[in-house]
């Protein structure tokens, strides 16, 4: 689909040569039965130059390409006004040029509100520490968690205070649908607890942008089809608490280093799990862990984070489990996750993840 909406691009610039050709006298051009004056002709291949800089920015994924092709297509449009008689046929790909151009500008303002966050919480949150974790950091947990602590090289590193996370996987929203494929960013702090999560995937062939924002114990959902029309807009109390247990979740998997945070409290309930209760402000939530005899955490489970549509919230337990560590930045991490609720029916595995990039201790956002 790129490409054949490549070739459109880039024909319908080629077309406009056809004006400055014969503005100038180059060639006969049949097709064109009004008279071209040289300014006009001038226009016409500045109509060009411009499909063919969007064609090119469009083809390297440029995040501004629809500036470029808004501005192309309104002078094309113009000029095919002023030529109607010939150049009518023209507004339909220019049309075609527009739609996909609004639907790059609708993606751009949802990712520039995510920029925005982050870079606010840089500035408020900059003050990094370099202090390592020891053994006296982690001396008050439980033992099966100092030794995950342990297993995935936490301990002698610098006590996390941010992380930028990128993955890939698959999202669907009912059992039997097929799993839509997603990108995702996603940055969290912990000096005063934000998480700020992006995510591009298609649905029914469309583009569309997921957007979770969490500050100040506050937290939305927003996911928008073509990047403009809302289909999941989730807030509210009960968002907020769902979306804590997430922030616990990172902490656990992503970032183990931060589970010596003082708002924790923990309950060992065998050799190999452990019960959590996190505390923000009014929000309190829990979780299970479950670890395997290397140390590994292997599954996260919480009755507190609710299945969502944005209209109906249910309580169904909430299950990461985790697999296949590798190194990652420093740190041994699960490089893949998937996301269950466990429905009286039977588990819907929601969600399959795969971790790309973990970086700690960020003193500005990247790109």
């Amino acid at each position: 689909m790129r490409t054949i909406f490549l070739v459109i691009v880039l024909l319908h610039g080629l077309i406009h040569l056809l004006g400055f050709i014969k503005a100038f006298n180059f060639q006969e051009i049949k097709e064109l039965t009004l008279p071209v004056s040289k300014l006009e002709g001038t226009f016409w291949i500045i109509g060009a130059i411009l499909f063919l800089i969007y064609g090119i920015l469009y083809f390297i994924n440029n995040k501004q390409a629809w500036l470029i092709a808004i501005i192309a297509v309104i002078v094309s449009q113009i000029l095919i006004f002023y030529f109607w008689k010939d150049a009518r046929f023209g507004t339909i790909p220019n049309l075609i040029i527009l739609i996909v151009a609004l639907v790059g500008l609708g993606s751009y303002l949802l990712h520039s509100e995510f920029t925005s966050r982050v870079k606010d919480d840089f500035e408020k949150n900059n003050q990094l520490s370099t202090e390592l974790l020891t053994e006296t950091d982690i001396a008050h947990l439980p033992i099966v968690v100092q030794k995950y602590l342990h297993y995935t090289k936490s301990v002698g590193q610098p006590k996390v205070k941010n992380f930028r996370a990128e993955f890939t996987g698959g999202m669907r929203s009912a059992p039997n649908d097929e799993f839509m494929t997603l990108q995702s960013l996603q940055y969290n702090f912990y000096q005063k607890p934000s998480r700020y999560f992006y995510m591009t995937a298609s649905k029914m062939g469309l583009p569309a942008t997921g957007l979770h924002l969490y500050q100040t114990e506050t937290a939305t959902f927003e996911v928008k089809l073509l990047h403009w029309f809302k289909v999941v807009d989730s807030k509210g109390d009960k968002m907020n608490q769902a979306e804590t247990v997430t922030l616990l979740n990172d902490m656990c998997v992503l970032a183990p280093a931060t589970l010596i945070d003082r708002r924790i409290t923990w309950e060992t309930i065998n050799d190999s799990s452990v019960k959590v209760l996190f505390k923000i402000g009014s929000i309190s939530i829990s979780a299970m862990l479950y670890f395997n005899e290397k140390g590994e955490l292997v599954n996260f489970i919480s009755n507190d984070r609710y299945h969502t549509d944005g209209k109906k919230y249910i309580s169904y337990p909430w299950a990461t489990p985790v697999e296949d560590y590798k190194m990652i930045n420093g740190y041994l991490l699960p490089s893949r996750a998937q996301l269950i609720y466990q429905k009286p029916d039977g588990e819907f595995i929601y969600g399959e993840l795969v971790y790309k990039s973990v970086k700690y201790n960020l003193s500005r956002i990247e790109d």
